[in-house]
């Protein structure tokens, strides 16, 4: 089975397979990268927005490239304070080859009041390289892994959006399918 995630970041490929593995056994994960067109740093509604353009951008590519596929994935990462708080959270977007389109959450960290502004005016990318000293942590782990200190990484947020998001496509009885095909969507 082929699979296209749009990012070529491999932590975000490694959590997606992971996430894969739980509930499919011969399958194959292609990184493609397609815009998520939002800001750099998603803010709220964003976060899913962009996850979801991801999807779509990727579908059409897909489409114009003659490339089939049997999940098309998008994720994104950004920042939130709907629920009250400021926290970064992962949100995951899954379309099947019908169209039937699927979300899942990662859990959500929170982020100190003093970081807040300089994250959504740059990206949390940034400010974690600049706090932790290091270079590109989004490709790996994240900076995640240096905040939890080593208990949790980018890979296992990822994974656990996808996963939360498969939902819906792996449990017949936990999906909108038919609700989706009457509105048309």
């Amino acid at each position: 089975m082929k699979v296209l995630i749009g990012t070529k970041n491999p932590g975000k490929i490694e959590g997606a397979t992971e996430a894969f593995k739980n509930y499919f056994d011969d399958f194959i994960i292609d990184g493609i990268p397609v815009s998520s067109d939002v800001s750099e740093e998603p803010v709220n509604n964003e976060i899913y927005e962009g996850a979801r353009n991801r999807v779509n951008n990727l579908m059409q590519y897909a489409l114009e490239n003659g490339i089939d596929a049997e999940y098309f994935l998008g994720v994104e990462s950004g920042i939130t304070n709907l629920l009250g708080k400021w926290v970064i959270i992962n949100i995951a977007v899954i379309k099947d080859k019908n169209g039937y389109e699927s979300w899942g959450t990662s859990p959500a960290f929170p982020v100190p009041d003093k970081y807040v502004e300089e994250i959504i005016s740059t990206d949390l990318g940034k400010v974690m390289d600049k706090i932790f000293e290091q270079n590109d942590l989004r490709s790996g782990k994240g900076g995640i892994n240096f905040v939890t200190s080593g208990v949790i990484s980018r890979i296992d947020l990822t994974r656990d959006a996808f996963i939360m998001a498969l939902t819906q496509h792996t449990n017949e009885v936990w999906n909108d399918k038919e609700l989706q095909n009457k509105k048309g969507l």
